[in-house]
């Protein structure tokens, strides 16, 4: 996949070819078409790439943090790029439980390989007497606890990010680490 002007890459649509007859001929109208068909190449072999761009298996490395971040997916630069990529490939299935707790559960497990407890103000539930209590509390909050094996070098802000990032916007949250 090429972006930018490539030396000797040939137009599919070359320009000179599509003109009025009267110009077929002419030396200066064909060399002109000819810089722009150069400079429209590679524009054209990006735009009949598109979807190999938007897949994550085949984007280019620099356009994998773009496509993370149509889904609100902040890739930090610790990943390889093969990382990177599934990374992206899991934030495509997960998109559909953004907001939930599976979701914030299965971003945690991705990115950490660890599986996280988490602590909700929140329930729901049903009852045929009118008056029964409500479950959860009326304060919203999202606690996060992850068991880590070395707490001191683990990076929180990290771990923070993530669960901002994955939990519904309006929910404040915590994030606890122990060992």
């Amino acid at each position: 996949m090429t972006r930018g002007l490539v030396p000797g890459l040939a137009s599919p649509y070359p320009i000179g070819a599509t003109l009025p007859a009267v110009f077929l001929g002419d030396s200066f109208t064909q060399r002109w078409c000819a810089a722009l068909d150069e400079v429209l190449a590679p524009i054209i072999t990006t735009l009949d790439s598109l979807p190999a761009y938007l897949d994550p298996a085949t984007a280019p490395e620099d356009m994998l943090p773009w496509l993370a971040g149509w889904m609100g997916i902040a890739l930090d630069g610790h990943q390889s790029a093969e990382r990177q990529r599934e990374l992206v490939q899991i934030g495509v299935e997960l998109l559909q439980w953004r907001g939930t707790a599976r979701g914030i559960r299965a971003a945690v497990r991705a990115l950490f390989d660890l599986d996280p407890e988490l602590i909700e103000s929140g329930g729901t539930g049903q009852s045929t007497e009118p008056g029964s209590a409500l479950p959860g509390t009326d304060q919203p909050e999202l606690m996060v606890r992850l068991r880590v094996p070395n707490p001191e070098e683990f990076d929180v802000r990290r771990l923070d990010a993530l669960v901002d990032m994955a939990k519904p916007a309006h929910i404040p949250h915590r994030v606890e680490i122990t060992g």
